[in-house]
């Protein structure tokens, strides 16, 4: 979608039902990009673990490099629709071969202060169509890679035993811009993630994505109970603070999501977008955040496809009545890894 420099942002949200079967998966996946296409959106969100995700645990078992099917397509199809995508995906571990690596974390070519946000968010949306718009599945499977899990087995020097809770920043051209591997892992409430995987290094370069007039920055699920996360990639110019999620279910989890959602867009005056996975053993539940802390849109636990625009300008009066942000005396900083 061709817009001005300053002009609102189109952003799909995709609470997709995540399955173990990476193919089906993709198919899921080219409806929302049809969808998002539809409604001449500028950028795409999937949840966490959209590759492939099974609610007792994701390890190396669903591991994908990132010059593999999952990447390399959402990439192809970024390129044919003019659509960039933020998804979240699982990687091999330090030490597995990564063969032609399209990426690497870091940061994206642009994170300015501009200030931009959407306490203003239009809702876009056609409530009647869900995902099911894409071409025929038939196609889509005939064009896209085959991506059967890796094989488990035992620890090797070639294949660890752990993987990397992974989410891609993909721009409109279909160029890989970052990679964020998740810091903080779902150790809690009776989950251990960091059996079956590694975290990524705290003093990474924050990842963010320059869509339009918006910078992006990106986080994971769990980070989202971290202030710390978020400002991080404040201070590297994110707008918009962008949370893929498979947010467990459980007693207040979902009041626990929305609350802390709320909570990073108030204390940063920027917008929260955080898309969690629909269906078993998750909460769905996605919403937009304003930077005022007004909720503008929200799901319910079905999957689902909503379209909102964020305007960079409802973003920047935001700041200017709450200027916050100039106003703390507090830095943060990445803690030394944990062993």
């Amino acid at each position: 979608m061709t817009q001005t420099p300053h002009g609102p942002v189109r952003v799909t949200i995709a609470q997709i039902e995540v399955s173990d079967d990476h193919a089906a998966n993709l198919l899921v996946v080219r409806s929302a990009f049809a969808e998002a296409e539809r409604l001449h959106a500028d950028l795409l969100v999937l949840p966490e673990y959209a590759s492939g995700f099974d609610p007792r645990g994701v390890g190396i078992e669903h591991a994908e490099p990132l010059d593999g099917p999952f990447v390399t397509t959402l990439q192809r199809w970024a390129h044919e629709t003019g659509v960039a995508v933020i998804a979240g995906t699982t990687i091999p571990g330090s030490g597995a071969p990564l063969g032609g690596v399209a990426g690497h974390g870091g940061a994206s070519s642009s994170h300015g202060s501009t200030p931009s946000d959407g306490t203003a968010v239009r809702d876009r949306s056609d409530p009647s169509s869900l995902p099911g718009t894409a071409a025929d599945p038939s196609d889509v499977a005939r064009e896209a890679p085959s991506s059967t899990p890796a094989s488990t087995g035992a620890e090797t020097p070639e294949r660890p035993a752990r993987a990397v809770n992974a989410v891609v920043a993909i721009d409109a051209h279909g160029r890989l811009s970052g990679v964020y591997r998740k810091v903080h892992l779902y150790d809690a409430f009776g989950h251990r993630e960091s059996d079956r995987l590694e975290p990524g290094p705290a003093d990474a370069l924050p990842t963010v994505l320059a869509v339009g007039g918006l910078t992006f920055g990106v986080m994971t699920c769990y980070d989202l109970r971290f202030p710390e996360a978020a400002r991080r990639l404040v201070d590297a110019g994110a707008d918009v603070l962008v949370v893929p999620a498979a947010w467990a279910a459980g007693d207040l989890k979902a009041d626990h999501w929305r609350t802390l959602a709320r909570a990073r867009a108030i204390e940063n005056t920027s917008v929260v977008l955080a898309v969690g996975q629909a269906g078993k053993g998750v909460t769905g539940r996605s919403l937009l955040v304003g930077p005022d802390g007004q909720v503008g849109l929200e799901l319910d636990e079905r999957a689902g496809l909503r379209t909102a625009d964020i305007d960079p300008e409802a973003l920047a009066a935001v700041r200017r009545t709450n200027p916050s942000l100039a106003n703390r005396r507090y830095a943060v900083v990445p803690a030394a890894d944990q062993p």
